[in-house]
């Protein structure tokens, strides 16, 4: 099992900056790739990025490119998303999960959420 933790969520005004962490403990070696995701209040959750443990690549949904940066702390076991340029639309309660098999689109794990609120 993988254990999934995120914090750095709050209120910030359009425009402005947060920076949410998302760190793992448990079978961390069994993680492929770790991904954001946000759930707007009545709506789907959604797909935000991905970022892969080992090469680091990532993809972003194109909503936030040029806005948005997942990085990774191997050491730390603990992922980021760095968050500019805010919009109010961005308010969602946003959620880091754990795929463990590469490529399979389907993640395992997933941490309890934390909740970014973007005034205009």
């Amino acid at each position: 099992q993988v254990q999934l933790v995120e914090s750095g969520g709050g209120l910030v005004q359009a425009g402005g900056s947060l920076r949410l962490s998302c760190a793992a403990s448990g079978r961390t070696f069994s993680s492929v790739t770790m991904g954001w995701f946000r759930q707007a209040p009545g709506k789907e959750r959604k797909f935000v990025a991905a970022i892969t443990w080992r090469g680091g690549s990532t993809v972003y949904t194109d909503s936030v490119k040029g806005r948005f940066t997942i990085s990774r702390d191997n050491a730390k076991n603990t992922v980021y998303l760095q968050m500019n340029s805010l919009k109010p639309e961005d308010t969602a309660v946003y959620y880091c999960a754990s795929q463990t098999t590469a490529g399979s689109g389907q993640y395992d794990y997933w941490g309890q959420g934390t909740q970014v609120t973007v005034s205009s």
